[in-house]
């Protein structure tokens, strides 16, 4: 199943989309979570700079 997902978007406008990961520290437990999205290449540090 994943590479139909990989393979989709690497065709066309698939191309101008990135997935971030993002690994931040939770308060309460302090365990790690992980944040994982699809944003437009041009938003990529906008989506890390950003806290929660």
């Amino acid at each position: 199943m994943a590479k139909k997902v990989v393979a989709s978007l690497q065709k066309g406008a698939g191309k101008t989309f990135t997935k971030v990961i993002k690994m931040e520290k939770s308060t309460k437990t302090g365990s790690y979570t992980f944040k994982e999205a699809l944003v437009p290449n041009e938003k990529v540090n906008e989506f890390f700079s950003k806290k929660k």
